[in-house]
């Protein structure tokens, strides 16, 4: 077999899903340091539904430090935990816990072999809940009004229909 690898990039990809946005659960926590010191959570975020269920969307990390806090907070609260006032967790905690991530691709060096690397990034605040659908309303309550707090309001009574106007009392 004869074949020119000269066209052939030299690029290891770990990307295995495309880039967008995947609802993932928290498969995997993993408990280190940080460059400053500070404890770091990795946690490999793994694709809930569609063509790429049971894929690894990325890895990402987040930082238990004064300027890490931040995103922190940000992702525990679209993971739905109450971020409102003390919390205390293990890494064991996240696992299994739906996220709606944004993902992207980011290529790098690899500082030990010089190889350039492809792999799946978290942007900073590429988090957010999952949104559930909610289960259908009634025909006649998905026709209330509703105030400006989402709240349906009591339909009030109305004179009773001509035939014209097919039951609407305007």
């Amino acid at each position: 077999m004869r074949f020119d690898f000269s066209s052939v990039d030299d690029v290891e990809s770990f990307v295995s899903v495309p880039e967008g946005v995947h609802n993932c659960r928290i498969a995997e926590v993993r408990d280190g340091r940080a460059r400053d010191g500070s404890v770091r959570w990795s946690f490999r975020l793994e694709v809930l539904d569609g063509d790429y269920i049971g894929r690894t969307a990325a890895w990402d990390s987040v930082t238990w430090s004064e300027r890490g806090v931040y995103r922190v907070k940000k992702l525990f609260a679209a993971l739905g935990l109450d971020v409102r006032g003390e919390l205390e967790l293990e890494t064991k905690d996240l696992v299994n816990l739906q996220v709606r991530v944004k993902v992207e691709p980011e290529e790098r060096e690899d500082p030990m072999t010089g190889r350039k690397q492809v792999r799946m990034r978290v942007p900073y605040l590429g988090y957010a809940p999952i949104e559930r659908e909610e289960k259908p309303a009634r025909e006649d309550e998905s026709l209330a009004p509703v105030d400006g707090w989402g709240a349906r309001r009591e339909s009030q009574p109305s004179e009773t229909p001509n035939e014209d106007d097919e039951g609407y009392p305007f």
